[in-house]
């Protein structure tokens, strides 16, 4: 059995960076790219107007009493996408609307608020200051200059920068295809009405969901019995169609936990068999050349919370991720108590307010506890008791 940090630290070490492959922006989501991306524009490419004013020259307007002067002639309207046809000149504006281009000669956009209109049609300034209200031209970005590094991860904000800046087909890390192998004579599929003794895969369907959101491709094999000839079949069949092998159940002491003994046979290297962690202590993690296998728990929060900690960081460097899931500090918002563990573990936690507070947990079966739970927090060995406003270690879900 070795500690949890030594676990993870043997899996990303053994993450093999992805093949890289062209998608379309709108396929983009979620994905991590394999290139920088640099801007083919100044950002923005145009003095533009920030506001619904009037383009016109700062010492037209400044310093005068409230509403006085000569006012303002106006000598165009400039709607956004239009490009101005007047050079303004002393005493002169353009009414501008929003993200139009600000006219030659002004150098400042006064809002309409600050304006009124005499019977002639002039335009008075009637504020004590104003801001210039205007976006320089490349201000934010140049031409050239780098956007987003490889490694980035594509949310909504990327897509949009992705759009600005016309990479349309960005070149991103190819998604691994996952096997998904549930072992047990005792299970059946969701959509059946278990018999005695006998519970729905929840596993399957979870682990399926936990890879679509990193995302990587789901391959479902089925649910192998607890025979070895059947499971060596179905692992030898995924391990030739698959970057990867995600085995729960069958990986702990009992009489027909086959899955550690067949991986062997099968040619595969066992990194590590037991972590010191609650839960998930017979979590398998093993690669036979350039295939991986984890053999995961069978309770489903156990399946669940190895994903989670294990499987979701390896999948992410793989496809070059520069930001890996972590755990953050943050103070609980209440006491906590639990049994004593020798081994460290991770409890299901909700996050309101920056602060901490632990949801009721009954162990590695009790799956509906996470519903409510938007973190885990770690709690290490031999702790069995926090109180309120001690600062504790949470990882995000």
């Amino acid at each position: 059995m070795i500690p949890f940090e030594e676990a993870l630290q043997i899996v990303l070490d053994h993450a093999i960076p992805a093949e890289a492959e062209t998608v379309s922006l709108q396929d983009s989501l979620n994905r991590v790219l394999a290139q920088d991306v640099f801007s083919d524009m100044d950002m923005p490419p145009f003095d533009k107007s920030a506001v619904d004013g009037y383009a016109c020259r700062m010492e037209d307007i400044l310093p005068l009493p409230m509403g006085s002067g000569p006012g303002l002639q106006i000598v165009e309207t400039i709607a956004a996408g239009k490009k101005p046809e007047k050079t303004l000149g002393k005493n002169q504006c353009s009414l501008i609307m929003t993200g139009a281009m600000v006219p030659a000669g002004a150098d400042c956009v006064v809002m309409i608020e600050d304006t009124e209109q005499d019977n002639c049609g002039f335009v008075r300034f009637t504020g004590t200051h104003t801001s210039t209200n205007i976006c320089y031209r490349a201000e934010d970005i140049r031409s050239g200059d780098l956007v987003l590094p490889r490694g980035t991860a594509i949310h909504p904000v990327q897509i949009a920068v992705l759009a600005s800046v016309g990479a349309v087909n960005p070149l991103v890390a190819k998604m691994a295809r996952i096997a998904i192998i549930s072992t047990g004579d005792e299970l059946v599929e969701p959509g059946e009405k278990p018999g005695p003794s006998c519970i729905r895969n929840s596993n399957a369907a979870q682990t399926e969901a936990q890879i679509r959101n990193i995302p990587a491709i789901p391959v479902y094999m089925g649910i192998a019995p607890d025979n070895p000839r059947s499971l060596r079949h179905i692992i030898d069949e995924a391990l030739s169609t698959c970057n990867m092998v995600l085995i729960s159940g069958g990986v702990s002491m009992g009489k027909f936990d086959y899955v550690p003994d067949i991986l062997k046979e099968a040619g595969i290297d066992l990194l590590f068999k037991s972590i010191a962690i609650q839960p998930g202590k017979p979590t398998v993690f093993g690669k036979k050349g350039d295939r991986f296998i984890f053999g995961l728990p069978g309770n489903p929060v156990s399946s669940f919370v190895q994903f989670e900690l294990l499987v979701k960081p390896f999948l992410m460097k793989m496809s070059g991720a520069t930001v890996l899931p972590g755990t953050i500090k943050l103070r609980l918002g209440t006491d906590f108590k639990k049994k004593s563990s020798g081994r460290k573990s991770f409890v299901p936690v909700n996050l309101h307010g920056g602060k901490i507070y632990p949801i009721e947990y009954h162990g590695s079966a009790h799956i509906h506890a996470y519903i409510g739970a938007n973190a885990m927090m770690a709690v290490e060995s031999g702790i069995t008791e926090m109180k309120k406003g001690t600062i504790a270690n949470v990882r995000p879900l």
